[in-house]
């Protein structure tokens, strides 16, 4: 009820403040225009009706979350309240930055005499229309961030500001990032554009824009970037998986671009080497595209993969930490794959259209054709080979590592999905087979049906053995199945102590599902064995708080671990922290039905809203880059 509450009170607080914000800037921007007061007549009373209608909104229920969050430390410590503080800080001063890079990027235009509306950002504003922005949302940042230090000072709890803190951090970083990258990949640009004549031609904005882009960007990149280097003298933040998230993002986003790219640039090498290209000067102005884009991601790629490994280094726990690298070479080699069997396919349909003397290829386009093939296998098959290869190499050892390698949901899902891939190419290219042979036996008219059934046999025949390879590799993942860990668990003994029976045999057919190489005891708590040996015992709730005298002095001596679990006893709760004692406690003074929970959440799920939306812009930035680059590349 109270999340519900807040999530209403600060989210009118929040849209209402933006209304606010806008709307003076709007009527500040109309009164120094006051010399066209026809004309911003409209803008006046939009502003007007914006202030007149957001700012009493805003006050009731600001001054409603301020008062309650005076009193109440778990309103202060809120996810809610921190994911508002720290948005409205967003709000405002990602404006301020984009508001200063159209100013700065028009006086260097204009320095230059260069026109003032080929501008990267803000090319039709005046610089009074940028400075009020900077100053009113510069205002309402600093109000809003005196309020999140004086919360901050208050918190008797810090774990959700902290969380929406490390998001807040890392948004401002990726923001910088996109802005440093857009503005290297920029001046890249320009430097292949070879002009003749220094500053001044058509487009030499593109070099103007490309420096305010990376003065603005790249102070905004380092600043976050440390804050976020420098925190990780926390273990929270070490050990926090939004870092771990944007760490993969940024890494495998960067590699999978950058082959992308580095594929399109060896393309047009070769076809310039085959003789199918443009003239050279044209052709080094096109080898400006793919290199202005594929260098600065793959920076990217190499820097942040490097911190990505150093990531892996500080989970101690090493079957776990050979699942975080596992991920990264598995979503690595499944593109690689693609490209390969994508380029292996081109080639051998290249080969049919040549062996036919297929009437509408001509040499120039043959060369094209061969040049994208070849430019496709030499990126994707080294790629597949260097994530496969280590990773089938560690699935076939004979460690703990090896059986974690082959028991690993990630290694499963990557051989099903191929498997998957593989089967359903060969249905269709199956299909395409039959029907061509059919259709060629009843006389139909299928165009060159002998291309047709060699293309659709060749498909064919790739797809299967592309099935029968992985099929096999899962074979003998299941054959190697019961080795190391196996061993292990047959000689880890569980004893469950009981009194009725009824737990101890539930509690035997969950280990017989989930984990059957376990042997399981089951122990009288009234009658103790003399000779009762394992290295962990599982007790229930009711059990373990009125235990009788026997079984009580045996566990006393018990070194191994002690494994708990709820049962349906009356009134014998088992909580998993104070903070939901005390929420239960309450409701069982108000006369609520009291009922066990199986998990703990440690987090709130708006910390998870918020890291889903952040997730969202992080895609949305990388997805932004990629675009561009296609665009560049492609000239569409």
């Amino acid at each position: 009820m109270k999340t519900i509450r807040r999530l209403y009170f600060y989210a009118v607080a929040a849209i209402s403040v933006e209304v606010i914000v806008w709307g003076v800037i709007g009527l500040l921007r109309s009164i120094l225009k006051a010399q066209n007061v026809y004309n911003n007549a409209s803008q006046l009373a939009s502003a007007l009706a914006l202030i007149f209608v957001g700012a009493p909104i805003f006050l009731i229920h600001w001054f409603w979350a301020q008062n309650v969050s005076a009193k109440d430390a778990e309103e202060r410590s809120a996810s809610v309240r921190a994911v508002f503080l720290y948005g409205i800080l967003l709000g405002t001063l990602i404006p301020v930055v984009q508001n200063l890079l159209a100013l700065i990027n028009r006086m260097f235009l204009a320095t230059m005499r260069l026109s003032e509306y080929r501008a990267i950002v803000g090319g039709s504003q005046t610089w009074v229309d940028n400075l009020l922005a900077i100053v009113v949302n510069l205002l309402i940042a600093a109000y809003f961030w005196n309020v999140l230090k004086s919360n901050w000072r208050a918190l008797t709890d810090t774990e959700a500001f902290a969380e929406i803190r490390r998001l807040y951090r890392f948004i401002w970083m990726l923001y910088g990032l996109l802005l440093l990258v857009y503005g290297v990949q920029q001046a890249l640009s320009f430097a292949f554009a070879f002009p003749t004549h220094f500053l001044g031609i058509e487009g030499k904005e593109t070099a103007i824009n490309a420096i305010a882009l990376m003065l603005i960007g790249s102070p905004i990149w380092y600043y976050a970037w440390r804050l976020l280097q420098d925190g990780l003298a926390d273990s929270a933040e070490r050990e926090s998986y939004l870092r771990l998230g944007i760490l993969y993002l940024l890494a495998l986003g960067g590699a999978v671009a950058t082959l992308s790219i580095t594929g399109n640039f060896l393309r047009l090498i070769l076809k310039q080497l085959l003789g199918a290209g443009d003239p050279w000067l044209e052709f080094l102005r096109r080898l400006g595209g793919p290199i202005s884009i594929g260098l600065p991601l793959g920076v990217i790629w190499a820097y942040y993969g490097k911190w990505l490994n150093a990531q892996f280094l500080f989970d101690d726990n090493l079957p776990r930490r050979a699942g975080k690298r596992r991920l990264f070479t598995y979503a690595l080699a499944l593109p690689g794959l693609i490209a390969t069997v994508s380029g292996l396919l081109s080639l051998l349909y290249l080969f049919v259209d040549m062996a036919l003397d297929s009437l509408y290829l001509d040499h120039f386009a043959l060369r094209g054709r061969l040049a994208g093939t070849l430019a496709t296998l030499i990126v994707g098959l080294p790629v597949w080979l260097a994530a496969w290869i280590p990773a089938q190499a560690q699935s076939l050892g004979d460690t703990d590592i090896g059986d974690h390698a082959r028991r690993s949901l990630i290694r499963k899902s990557y051989l099903y999905l191929v498997l998957f891939a593989s089967v359903i190419g060969g249905m269709v290219t199956a299909g395409m087979l039959l029907f061509y042979l059919i259709n060629s036996a009843l006389g139909g008219s299928a165009g060159d049906v002998v291309q047709n059934i060699l293309d659709s046999f060749i498909g064919l025949v790739v797809f299967l053995i592309v099935l029968a390879y992985h099929m096999l590799t899962l074979r003998k993942d299941g054959l190697a199945r019961s080795d190391t860990l196996t061993e292990r668990q047959s000689r880890f003994r569980v004893a469950v102590f009981d009194r009725d029976g009824k737990f101890g045999e539930g509690v035997k057919s969950v280990f017989m599902k989930r984990a059957p190489s376990l042997p399981v005891t089951l122990v009288n708590a009234d009658e103790i064995p003399a000779d009762l040996q394992a290295e962990a015992i599982v007790l229930p709730g009711s059990l373990a708080v009125n235990t009788p005298e026997k079984a009580e002095a045996w566990i006393r001596s018990f070194s191994g671990n002690k494994l708990i679990v709820s049962d349906e006893a009356a009134g014998v709760f088992w909580m998993n922290d104070s903070e939901q004692a005390a929420d239960w406690a309450k409701a069982m003074a108000e006369g609520q039905d009291i009922r066990p929970q199986s998990s703990k959440r440690t987090t709130s799920i708006w910390t998870y809203v918020a890291y889903v939306f952040a997730a969202l812009f992080a895609c949305q930035l990388l997805l932004g880059l990629l675009m561009f680059g296609v665009s560049m590349v492609t000239g569409f």
